[in-house]
């Protein structure tokens, strides 16, 4: 009963989660966001210390629940395990008791810890859960999701109904691309062949989880009197945690995924009160509680560290510009505070309808979002970013508060412009500006019929990009937008 609860509720999380990813019309977050808000380092970032303490009560009282049922990475990781357990009828009982590799998993933390304070945001990303399923999510399963939904409409628009409509699938990120791939790849060999090796080894959120899931109140435990060392509790467990010589449970390992009290016909495992006996103290511990409390400290004050700081033109599209500051979305503050939250899940980009958000590839942000224009511009109307971001790296604003947020402001190349290079009348971007910051004057002040050129108002410019998108002059446009490391109201 415990074990098929556990699979339905992983199962609506799972499916859940994976779905934000996914919903590129953003509907579904009014529904389902807090999903992504319970995860657990979005939790952190985000200062949303109330969903932290829930989750560590909820290891307290019932061991790593977390890992089997909310964290989608995890229940991933169950699914493929449980797949090869079907290839073949042996495959059933294959894991068998391996000894905890702290130094593995306690390294991994205090790497994750260090890189976690000095900004270095990609690595933290490669390994945080949640972050690698999204990328999994974003690059690898949602093209083929799209590629379904323009089926649909392709179907609808034969029939009269416009129902669902077609949407571009393209590849937003090699870089990412490839990591989303890599991490599939290993993550899936490990679960394949091993069950939980990523959870219990890799995975610093399972390692912190871990440290408190061995006082966790209830917990599978041995009757040793029904136990007839059968081993079949052992064989089934994938987080290899079962030593039956001892008749002992890892506790810090143990994701209550139910699976060995499922298995064993004598009824000898059992999920249950625990009793207060004194564990033996050991170097594994030791080091456990040592790497535990760097992690804790680090974050910490890293997190209150950042509480006080608080449509395609019907032309060839241009290449990307070389901007000195990037930019980042309207209510993400400012450069330092988008890049201190971000986990690089990318359900920001999965949400984005214009396409102008995808991920870096610069080495020292790698993954983050940043804005770019060749595909479309950012629409005042929208806040659909603003709104799914569960790391408090994009904080919600309305749209009235983002018609007055300057991003960056706009920058005219007239070197570019088909005003000068093929000397015909444009006026594109000042037509289709939407604060009103441009406007056109005379190429030459002395003459009656002279051609008109643009100039930006940098205090009305929003920086929306909407005047970079639409510029018809190539490969490079004759305006552009350069980000501001902290946003301004206007």
């Amino acid at each position: 009963m415990l074990r098929k609860a556990r699979i339905i509720l992983a199962s609506v999380f799972f499916i859940g989660v994976t779905l934000l990813f996914l919903d590129f019309t953003g509907t579904l977050h009014g529904w389902l966001g807090w999903m992504a808000k319970a995860q657990f380092l979005p939790a952190v970032l985000a200062l949303n210390f109330g969903v932290v303490a829930v989750l560590i009560l909820l290891t307290l009282l019932f061991g790593r629940v977390y890992c089997s049922v909310i964290c989608p990475l995890g229940v991933m990781q169950d699914i493929i395990s449980w797949i090869h357990g079907k290839t073949k009828k042996k495959n059933r009982f294959r894991f068998g008791y391996s000894p905890a590799k702290n130094w593995l998993r306690f390294g991994v933390l205090v790497l994750f810890s260090i890189a976690f304070v000095l900004g270095a945001h990609s690595l933290v990303a490669l390994v945080a859960p949640y972050s690698a399923y999204g990328r999994i999510a974003a690059n690898l399963i949602a093209p083929f999701y799209q590629l379904g939904n323009n089926l649909f409409a392709w179907i609808a628009e034969r029939v009269g109904s416009y129902a669902f409509y077609s949407v571009d699938i393209w590849i937003k990120s090699i870089s990412t691309f490839a990591i989303a791939t890599a991490t599939l790849v290993t993550v899936g060999v490990l679960a394949w062949k091993h069950g939980r090796t990523w959870c219990n080894t890799i995975c610093p959120v399972g390692t912190i989880l871990g440290f408190f899931s061995r006082f966790s109140l209830f917990a599978p435990i041995f009757d040793t009197n029904k136990c007839h060392s059968c081993g079949l509790c052992m064989k089934q467990c994938k987080a290899s945690c079962i030593d039956l010589k001892e008749h002992r449970i890892d506790y810090s390992r143990c994701v209550a995924c139910m699976d060995c009290i499922n298995v064993c016909k004598e009824g000898a495992v059992h999920y249950a009160l625990r009793s207060r006996k004194k564990e033996p103290q050991d170097k594994g511990r030791r080091a456990f509680i040592v790497s535990t409390a760097i992690a804790g400290t680090t974050i910490a004050a890293k997190a209150q560290e950042m509480k006080v700081d608080g449509g395609l033109a019907a032309i060839e599209r241009a290449q990307k510009p070389e901007r000195q500051t990037p930019l980042v979305p309207a209510g993400a503050i400012s450069l330092k505070n988008f890049y201190e939250h971000c986990t690089a899940c990318q359900l920001c980009v999965s949400v984005c309808p214009d396409h102008v958000l995808r991920p870096s590839t610069t080495l020292m942000n790698l993954m983050q979002p940043e804005m770019s224009y060749e595909r479309g511009y950012c629409r005042p109307e929208c806040n659909k970013c603003s709104q799914v971001c569960p790391a408090g790296a994009i904080r919600p604003i309305t749209i009235e508060e983002k018609t007055s947020i300057q991003i960056g402001h706009a920058v005219v190349c007239l070197d570019n412009c088909v005003v000068n290079t093929d000397e015909v009348s444009c006026g594109n971007c000042a037509r289709h500006c939407p604060a009103g910051a441009i406007r056109m004057v005379k190429k030459d002040p002395d003459s009656k019929n002279s051609l008109r050129i643009p100039v930006v108002n940098e205090e009305r410019c929003i920086g929306c990009g909407a005047c970079e998108n639409l510029c018809p002059a190539r490969p490079f446009t004759a305006i552009y937008v350069e980000g501001h490391e902290i946003h301004k109201d206007i």
